[in-house]
């Protein structure tokens, strides 16, 4: 149990020193600049070629969603869950210790060319996420936080970080064994991670961008609003297009649908007008009795 106390100690002391770093030390490998650069070249493609002309610059929730990617990219760490998943790396490892396994990595990446690392990380990655997206749709439990996310009314790149802590901790601890098995660098990682959140920038932005035929391999702005649709069709009541960065997946297994243009569809889900408008509320939201909730409203 001193143990476990110790990594919680040194996970708070330590990322918060890492934190103050990150701010303070511009460098090529910098999370916090990189998130910033991003998020403004994004913002700006937004003021230049907007696809809804008559949306505002300062659309409806844009502060809210931007506070959430502080929150969610940086802040959601120091409050707790980096050393909650530093003890639960270290809870997993002491269970494989039982069997006298020290890991397990099954494929080791670290002779194969960069590109190729990569490549199969990002894949890899990504068909994970698309799996456990379904079920933030299709799973009661997981769609009471997940509807955090789908408030959103007016799209734009930082309605991508608009989700509730708990998605962050579900994806993660869904991906760690498989992405385990594989061995990678942490530059890499890196790599990868900043591509991911900028085509999520991408696909969230209010931008008339569908690729050409790149479409069918990567999500898309066009693509990704009929994901946010209020009105799903006859058949799909758990949605579709749940691809984060690749759409390749909605394509193979027939969850894509884009039946027109989707410039003006309404966004949210039903009920949604009754959904919290504040961070705090909706963090507490699915935590909360739902029938008392729906009494009262």
């Amino acid at each position: 149990m001193e143990k476990y106390l110790k990594i919680i100690n040194d996970s708070f002391s330590g990322y918060f020193t890492y934190l103050i770093n990150e701010i303070s030390n511009p460098s090529w490998t910098n999370y916090f600049y990189w998130l910033i650069a991003l998020s403004l070249l994004v913002w700006v493609f937004e003021i230049l070629i907007p696809w809804r002309k008559n949306q505002p610059v300062f659309r409806k929730g844009f502060w809210l969603d931007s506070f959430y990617i502080l929150f969610n990219f940086f802040l959601f760490s120091l409050v707790g869950y980096n050393a909650i998943s530093n003890v639960g790396v270290e809870l997993f490892n002491d269970f494989l210790a039982l069997f006298d396994i020290e890991n397990i990595v099954a494929i080791e990446l670290e002779n194969f060319p960069i590109w190729a690392q990569l490549l199969i990380m990002f894949v890899v990655a990504d068909f994970i996420q698309w799996n456990v997206h379904r079920h933030l749709h299709k799973q009661p439990f997981l769609w009471k936080f997940h509807k955090v996310h789908h408030s959103v009314k007016q799209m734009g790149f930082a309605a991508q970080f608009r989700f509730h802590f708990m998605e962050t901790i579900i994806y993660k601890s869904v991906q760690y064994i498989p992405l385990a098995m594989i061995g990678f660098g942490i530059e890499q990682f890196f790599i990868i991670h900043m591509f991911s959140v900028f085509v999520g920038h991408l696909n969230h932005a209010n931008l008339g961008w569908s690729y050409g035929w790149f479409g069918y391999i990567f999500n898309n702005p066009k693509m990704h609003i009929w994901h946010h649709a209020k009105d799903l069709p006859e058949g799909r009541p758990y949605g579709m297009n749940y691809g984060l960065s690749l759409s390749i997946w909605d394509y193979l297994f027939r969850t894509a649908y884009i039946p027109k243009n989707g410039k003006n569809i309404k966004l949210g889900f039903e009920g949604d007008e009754n959904f919290p408008k504040k961070f705090l509320e909706q963090l507490k939201y699915p935590f909360l009795d739902q029938q008392k909730i729906q009494k009262k409203t």
